[in-house]
């Protein structure tokens, strides 16, 4: 054991212990023994993997096996055959548990050993082992070098900030011929426990020096089944993210596009209201102003034939200027008053008689009259001189 796995060791009993403590081994053995009977009987052997613990005993002279909760032992063999009868004999007894599953411990009667119950604080919980070290002179009459020794934490009610435990001591002289025994013929064994009826206690009285190392080839395969189920799971949710981020951009895109065409459509309504305005502004100019050809018939027609005109405006405001000459100027007032084109009209300066025509030139203004809404601009029917 080296010292990066000592100095781990303490953690590792830690978890080791809280994962014992907590109610999910017991759920998960349930659980997985439900989905086991779902399968069919020649897959249950295979996916029945897991420690299988066989126990050896030793009674006068002769070693059997078991399974650890089954009373039905193996055939007994003598300690005196030679090694690779034993482990013949062994291999035969525990034929039907896989090798990498199988532990093996020594299993001792009752009354080969001494147990005794403590009550420790809850923060021995950690260093079991130290403490039942420092204990055996207080509750045994041996010393630690003399004995083997095991201390576990025992389930039940303990008083506040402590807990149950107990400590299982074993004389050294009491197995050390039946591990040297073993380990002559080649024996490896994983534990020294007690016979707790058809099962074992749960303790194990071997140091961890003397224990047999497991070399698991199926560990490196979980390990990278793990790595592999949990690059899976990335590539699963990374996949998700990127399919929910391409559905985003083409929502986006789908956005967008319709963005532009509501911005088409508000300026085609805008340049349609527009154009709608502008029809109307016309219809509606057209419609409240009077035809320029129309005020000139009815000029033509009202001005006596002495009379022509020089000049002739309308400007955007509907003002009319009218310039030119007359016999009689001063009358062109009266002429005009009964207009329905023109309405306001007046002399602009003095008329004055132009010496070469012997004619009285003349400058008047007037406001076009604006028809009322739905009656189009009268034009006078009564011809004139052009």
């Amino acid at each position: 054991m080296n010292s990066a796995t000592q100095t781990l060791r303490p953690q590792l009993e830690r978890a080791r212990r809280a994962w014992r403590g907590s109610p999910l081994p017991a759920f998960f053995t349930w659980w997985w023994g439900e989905l086991r009977t779902l399968l069919p009987a020649r897959w249950q052997t295979f996916f029945s993997g897991g420690n299988v613990w066989c126990l050896l005993h030793h009674h006068d002279g002769e070693w059997s096996v078991r399974r650890s909760g089954q009373p039905q032992t193996s055939a007994p063999w003598s300690d005196t055959l030679d090694a690779p009868e034993q482990q013949a004999l062994l291999n035969t007894a525990v034929a039907d548990v896989d090798r990498q599953d199988l532990r093996l411990a020594l299993c001792l009667p009752q009354e080969a050993v001494l147990r005794r119950r403590l009550m420790l604080p809850e923060a021995a919980r950690d260093n079991l082992r130290q403490i039942g070290a420092f204990e055996m002179d207080r509750q045994t009459p041996f010393r630690v070098d003399q004995v083997y020794y095991d201390l576990r934490e025992l389930p039940g009610p303990a008083p506040a900030g402590r807990i149950a435990a107990e400590l299982v001591v074993v004389t050294r002289g009491a197995i050390d011929a039946k591990l040297e025994h073993l380990r002559n013929a080649g024996i490896a064994i994983d534990a020294v426990d007690l016979c707790n009826g058809d099962a074992r206690l749960g303790v194990n009285l071997l140091p961890p020096e003397m224990a047999r190392a497991h070399r698991d080839p199926r560990r490196r395969l979980n390990l990278s089944l793990i790595v592999t189920a949990v690059l899976l799971l990335v590539w699963c949710l990374g996949q998700y993210l990127h399919n929910r981020q391409e559905a985003l951009a083409a929502m986006q895109s789908q956005v967008d596009d319709m963005r532009a065409d509501a911005q088409k459509i508000a300026q085609l309504r805008k340049q349609l209201e527009d154009s709608t305005g502008a029809a109307g502004f016309l219809a509606k100019r057209k419609t409240d102003s009077v035809a320029v050809v129309d005020v000139l018939q009815d000029l033509t027609a009202r001005i006596p034939d002495d009379t022509w005109l020089e000049r002739f405006t309308v400007d955007s405001s509907g003002r009319v200027g009218i310039q030119g000459q007359s016999a009689k100027a001063a009358s062109l007032i009266d002429v005009l008053q009964g207009s329905k084109l023109l309405t306001g009209a007046n002399f602009q300066g003095v008329i004055q008689r132009d010496p070469a025509t012997n004619k009285e030139r003349f400058f008047m203004d007037a406001q076009l009259h604006k028809p009322s809404a739905g009656k189009p601009a009268a034009s006078s029917s009564a011809g004139g001189k052009p």
